[in-house]
């Protein structure tokens, strides 16, 4: 099961730190407007230094569904995830290949998503995760903002029972709380354990897994 993911990895050695961390799965940025970006042959790289358990996410924002399959089967990669402004239509193009559909949430709510979802069963290309980031005009992910956990504990029922992963301003300081009010099945994190854009730091890291390992446990025990 993905519970802790890393994103917006750059390089072998951070690949190393936040594998030996603990680090469920790693996620490689193949969209070029962002300061994490990585072409194929350093990916490439990158997977090969870590264990085969560690899942490695591409993702992409507004790629063709030519590119993210060609990019998804030349790697191996174990999931898509969509960032960007794909349509439901497009995820029927990736076929099976794993997605994990990310959102930008708005204080409007989770009434977007939700359609979009619904669109999704009529199509039958249901997402495997459905990840909720904060919204900031311009900017797809790894912004550092923070959204109203609350929304998603409002409307979770309402996902169609699709797995949650959290994103949006997590760090070390608050991941348990948001872990607690939210309660999702995963969590992905980029800037919040960052040294600076791209670079992660070894005890942010590290802290962030362990803080998230020990809410998500105290959820399990909870029931």
């Amino acid at each position: 099961m993905l519970q802790i993911k890393i994103c917006g990895v750059t390089s072998c050695d951070d690949a190393e730190l936040v594998s030996e961390a603990g680090a469920d799965a790693i996620g490689l940025n193949f969209y070029e407007g962002s300061p994490r970006f990585v072409d194929r042959d350093l990916a490439r790289d990158i997977i090969a230094s870590i264990p085969k358990k560690v899942r490695k996410v591409g993702v992409f924002v507004n790629s063709t569904a030519t590119e993210v399959c060609r990019v998804f089967d030349s790697l191996q990669l174990d999931a898509v995830q969509l960032h960007g402004d794909e349509p439901p239509p497009f995820l029927s193009l990736l076929r099976k290949r794993p997605v994990i559909r990310a959102f930008r949430c708005r204080a409007s709510g989770l009434t977007p998503v939700i359609e979009y979802l619904h669109k999704c069963a009529d199509l039958e290309c249901i997402p495997r995760y459905v990840l909720m980031d904060a919204y900031y005009p311009g900017q797809y992910g790894g912004t550092g903002c923070v959204f109203d956990w609350n929304l998603i504990a409002a409307s979770s029922n309402a996902l169609r029972g699709i797995d949650l992963a959290l994103a949006g301003g997590l760090t070390p300081g608050n991941i348990e709380e948001a872990i607690e009010t939210a309660r999702p099945h995963a969590v992905d994190v980029a800037s919040g354990v960052e040294s600076s854009a791209g670079i992660k730091d070894r005890d942010l890291a590290i802290k962030f897994i362990n803080n998230a390992r020990a809410a998500f446990a105290k959820l399990e025990a909870a029931g």
